[in-house]
């Protein structure tokens, strides 16, 4: 029985190894688990690291490194930037000025409503009413105050959503979408069509689950297709709305919108904050100065020791001072083409190589370097033949 264990795990421990032979297998797709405990902490040891699903590093090779990314020549960064992810792009050139571990897949808080706003605000009717539920009043984090019974029409749930980064109305506006399960697979198809690949979608809210994750370069993309929608950039400049009254008990009130930059930037367009214990402090905004669109995207920050908004400013201020001419570091790619679909997955089938590539990586006559997998597995087999060993011997030591 011990030897039938033990050929067993021989066969596991040999088909894992052929499996992850060179050009074989890429890491699974990240997905989200509701099941598992909710992360409290940013990750340990710092983030995974985003891919496409090709394995290619989308905008550019540069952008795949974790660390700073700046123009050769550029002038100083801007002292006391926290944000451990961050990004600076022009949004008509599609040009990354500089950037500190953009794929980098973080824990995006409620900046992660500016995909929730692109998924559904097409499809749903802004003159529709949704009816808010026990479930809207007692979501959790930030609310706007939706009451059970309220009656809220959809383009104000929006409003309510950006503005005041309503948890409420991010539930509200799923149910009205047809519910978690319709509402994310919209979230991430809509991330996959903008070539936001390092998001995964576990929430509307942003609020944190085990596996969500988005980066710098996909906030960037993000708030480049709002900016570019007339109507939602509409409702991120929306300075205040008014939530209707539920008499007898509720009574109308006014709401704000929580982007200082709106008011004390010169020429914001948008912006979109977040904080969760795990995710720290978010932000992603958008400006322009004499004809030039910025984006600034930042992850994983602290409000010490200046806010997260002067921050952003900081770094919007070196992108607009940048000299002309400057090499940019990566480029913001455009959205898939309606009916593209996603790049493939690397094949999982172990590749099959000839006699003569087995020749080449022994060092047979005329060999060359190949991707042939056999030194791999050579070296698997003998970690197969070891770990046998090692739990034949281990089981001899536990009949003793």
């Amino acid at each position: 029985m011990a030897s039938g264990r033990c050929a067993r795990w021989l066969a596991a421990a040999t088909l894992a190894l052929l499996v992850g032979a060179p050009g074989a297998l890429a890491e699974a797709a990240p997905t989200v688990d509701p099941s598992a405990p909710t992360p409290t902490t940013p990750h340990p040891g710092g983030p995974p690291e985003g891919r496409s699903p090709d394995g290619t590093v989308i905008g550019g090779a540069a952008l795949g490194e974790r660390g700073l990314i700046v123009p050769e020549g550029a002038p100083a960064l801007p002292a006391d930037i926290t944000a451990q992810g961050w990004l600076v792009a022009d949004l008509d050139t599609g040009e990354v000025l500089a950037a500190r571990d953009p794929h980098g897949r973080y824990y995006p808080a409620s900046t992660l409503k500016t995909l929730t706003l692109l998924a559904l605000h097409g499809q749903l009717d802004s003159a529709a009413v949704v009816t808010g539920t026990t479930e809207d009043a007692n979501a959790e984090g930030t609310k706007v105050g939706l009451v059970e019974g309220g009656q809220y029409p959809v383009a104000l749930l929006f409003q309510a959503l950006m503005m005041a980064s309503g948890n409420d109305a991010a539930w509200a506006l799923g149910r009205a979408a047809g519910g978690p399960q319709p509402t994310l697979e919209l979230m991430n198809e809509t991330a996959s069509q903008l070539q936001a690949y390092d998001t995964v979608a576990g929430t509307p809210s942003g609020l944190d689950v085990a596996g969500q994750s988005s980066s710098a370069y996909d906030l960037a993309l993000f708030m480049r297709a709002i900016v570019d929608d007339p109507e939602l950039l509409a409702i991120m400049r929306t300075p205040t709305a008014v939530m209707p009254a539920f008499p007898p008990r509720y009574p109308a009130y006014q709401i704000q919108n929580q982007n200082p930059m709106l008011t004390s930037y010169p020429g914001m367009l948008a912006g979109k904050n977040g904080f969760t214990d795990a995710a720290r402090y978010t932000y992603v905004g958008a400006a322009e100065q004499d004809g030039t669109r910025l984006v600034v995207s930042m992850m994983l920050g602290e409000q010490a020791p200046i806010p997260m908004v002067a921050q952003a400013a900081l770094l919007l201020d070196w992108g607009f001072a940048l000299p002309e001419g400057t090499a940019p570091v990566g480029e913001l790619v455009q959205p898939r083409p309606p009916g593209v679909p996603a790049p493939a997955e690397r094949s999982t089938e172990p590749t099959v190589h000839s006699s003569e590539d087995a020749l080449a990586v022994t060092g047979g006559v005329g060999s060359a370097p190949t991707d042939s997998p056999a030194p791999v597995l050579l070296v698997g087999l003998g970690l197969s033949s070891a770990l046998v060993v090692g739990l034949v011997l281990r089981g001899r030591r536990r009949r003793i």
